[in-house]
């Protein structure tokens, strides 16, 4: 069956996402690129320490996934004037959800990564990154939340402007803090977090000063003062709590696979996290199609074509595809220039080439699995989403857990993405053609 969404409308959606999800992987690759040339130390420290914080922010990330869906459904079922009342009883529960999450790093974070981390001095330097970086949190929840207000609207240029606003404040701010230019203090790795925070908090006061002059008097409902809908809550929760549970099982994963990295010595995280920053870039269209293949989903379910669902997603997949494909064969040309922009230490560029042609071919078996993933929340059945992601994520750490004991080889480690995006991109894709999801109301 054909589809009535054209690929310009999916490419209409997905390049002001893409150049969204560049948001955090810029703060990502300039702080790795900076602090290459302090060294391995600090290059392993900002890696573990933000990967930590981003375990939490995915709690907001689910929540906002929740409320995408909810926005994008409305939207499809042209019940506008409800779109400001999801969107206000969001901004409560995520301002609580942040201030608990500030709480929990605040006083706990001190002992939790001295459980991770066995090197003292990837420790000191992790916490130097939280001092600064945790007061960020709670910008981070609502610039999650803006942007699915946006991609479930179907209306993501706005995305692309705060990304080039965050890119700017933080590679400025990186090299004035890092190495004390321009009159600035040298405050290394503290710098790297205080330049990553300024960013975050510069995203969210673009957004709701865009969004109170560009939405104020439209017909979404938006900036009014709702009486609080015990209903409409309860409804939000049951969406959202699945993808919130979700999101950070899969980072908490995540985070564990750098934590068996690292035990596996200082080389080994170094490697890593120059692999990781190339990879979070490498995949940025991956992120941008997911997102698409999300909210088109609910949207087509929303406008009664249910039976478009499937013919939509697999649109999607094929235009991500083809959007990896011109990065993966230019990072293959070229390894060793890539991993030349984050460290001068020849024999750590080295040990990175093998894993880069890993990731690079990852890529592609992560297009199928998580845009296949993401149509599966899409349809707002993400209970199903949940217990799918778990079971692959057991077999996921257990895979990365034998290959870190097995090999010192860190590229063997690595393969476990693309076992990742196989096996859920064959499990979402069945459910998506046979399982009973087309009545789901949300």
């Amino acid at each position: 069956m054909r589809t009535s969404i054209t690929t310009r409308e999916i490419w209409r959606i997905a390049i002001p996402i893409m150049l969204g999800n560049l948001a955090q992987t810029i703060i990502t690759f300039t702080d790795t690129a900076f602090l290459g040339h302090l060294g391995v130390i600090s290059l392993g420290a900002s890696m573990m320490a933000g990967l930590y914080y981003f375990v939490f922010t995915t709690l907001a990330m689910g929540f906002s996934v929740g409320i995408q869906i909810i926005i994008a459904r409305r939207f499809g079922e042209q019940r506008y004037n409800q779109i400001g009342a999801v969107f206000e009883h969001g901004s409560i529960f995520i301002f609580f959800l942040g201030i608990l999450m500030f709480l929990i790093i605040r006083l706990f974070t001190a002992n939790m990564l001295s459980w991770f981390i066995d090197s003292p001095n990837i420790y000191a330097e992790a916490m130097e990154y939280i001092k600064y970086r945790q007061y960020g949190i709670i910008f981070v929840c609502f610039n999650f939340l803006y942007r699915s207000l946006y991609v479930g609207l179907s209306n993501t240029k706005v995305i692309t402007y705060s990304t080039v606003l965050m890119a700017i404040v933080n590679v400025f701010l990186d090299y004035c803090l890092i190495f004390g230019n321009l009159g600035f203090p040298e405050m290394g790795i503290g710098g790297a977090a205080l330049a990553s925070f300024s960013a975050e908090v510069s995203a969210t006061l673009f957004f709701t000063i865009y969004s109170y002059l560009t939405l104020h008097k439209k017909e979404y409902g938006m900036f009014k003062l709702y009486k609080l809908d015990k209903n409409l809550m309860h409804n939000i929760l049951k969406i959202a709590t699945p993808t919130m549970i979700q999101r950070m099982l899969s980072f908490g994963v995540w985070f564990v696979f750098f934590v068996l990295i690292e035990k596996m010595g200082e080389m080994a995280i170094g490697v890593s996290s120059i692999v990781r920053s190339a990879y979070m870039i490498i995949i940025i269209p991956v992120f941008g199609f997911c997102a698409t293949a999300n909210t088109l989903t609910s949207r087509v379910i929303g406008e009664g074509k249910s039976n478009e669902v499937l013919p939509t997603v697999n649109k999607v997949f094929i235009n991500g595809l083809l959007c990896c494909l011109p990065l993966v064969i230019l990072c293959c040309i070229i390894p060793t220039a890539v991993v030349k922009i984050y460290t001068e230490d020849m024999s750590l560029a080295t040990a990175a080439i093998p894993t880069i042609y890993i990731v690079c071919i990852a890529t592609l078996f992560q297009a199928f699995g998580n845009i296949y993933f993401d149509a599966v929340s899409g349809t707002g059945n993400t209970s199903a989403a949940l217990y799918l992601e778990f079971g692959v994520l057991v077999v996921y750490i257990s895979y990365v857990w034998m290959m870190s004991h097995l090999t010192q080889h860190i590229q063997w480690v690595w393969t476990a993405e693309m076992i990742y995006g196989a096996l859920i991109g064959t499990i979402s894709l069945i459910y998506i053609k046979y399982a009973k999801w087309k009545k789901k109301l949300i």
